[in-house]
């Protein structure tokens, strides 16, 4: 990727906490696979988030195709909406925190909405727009969530940054398109987080059971599903 680690000069990409290293879970066709399988790789993300935690990296092998269908990839992603999942515990959880945002004034996660406007904690930024390298300011101004309340970052042929802000954390969701052998590529997602305080992190101790056994094994799955079906009507209606 041009601009990536081009010279020798170029700093070496920082180190990250990383939690758990190692740990893999494999369940038909989503993995959670070693925060290495993400750090190892040149994305320009990390540039930008050297105080965040890592906090998990899923694989999704079945989300596959030519490097130009990273825009694809990019787009099944700002229209997922968890709210709506045919799978019912995800349903009911994703509803259930929306009630509780509204409830406790955490914030929503089921629409799309302005940043929270709180300092991302540590820091004076309310975003981490003001992070961006010159190349990558304005690649993503054309994504919009449409159902979810992340924020675009930036957007390069094969990575995509998207931000979130409420009272519990401010997040990122990273999205990659890893090579593998014959040429061509599958999708893979990172999370970064950065808990404001306490409540944060007991915030997330408590959903993460939740978020590793029901709903990213869920989302993901029907993911898949709705990429295998665009695939198909496409070719139907080159027949």
């Amino acid at each position: 990727m041009p601009g990536i680690y081009a010279s020798v000069l170029t700093p070496a990409p920082p180190t990250f906490y990383v939690p758990y290293a190692g740990v893999h879970i494999v369940d038909g066709d989503h993995m959670r696979i070693s925060r290495a399988e993400h750090l190892n790789r040149a994305w320009r993300i990390h540039e930008l988030l050297s105080d965040f935690t890592l906090e998990d990296v899923w694989a999704q092998p079945e989300i596959s195709g030519p490097a130009a269908d990273f825009e694809r990839v990019v787009r099944l992603a700002t229209a997922s909406n968890p709210a709506k999942s045919p799978h019912g515990p995800t349903r009911f959880l994703w509803q259930v925190r929306d009630l509780l945002g509204r409830w406790f004034d955490l914030g929503g996660i089921s629409a799309p909405h302005e940043p929270a406007g709180l300092a991302i904690p540590g820091t004076a930024e309310r975003t981490l727009a003001g992070r961006l390298p010159w190349d990558l300011i304005g690649t993503a101004d054309g994504v919009r969530f449409e159902h979810l309340p992340f924020v675009p970052l930036y957007l390069t042929a094969d990575e995509f940054a998207a931000e979130i802000s409420n009272k519990t954390v401010h997040g990122v969701m990273h999205l990659g398109w890893v090579p593998r052998a014959g040429g061509s590529f599958h999708a893979q997602m990172a999370v970064y987080v950065k808990p404001r305080g306490l409540l944060g992190d007991a915030y997330m101790a408590f959903i993460r059971p939740f978020r590793y056994l029901i709903v990213y094994p869920a989302l993901e799955r029907q993911s898949a599903k709705t990429w295998r079906r665009d695939l198909l009507a496409e070719a139907r209606e080159d027949e």
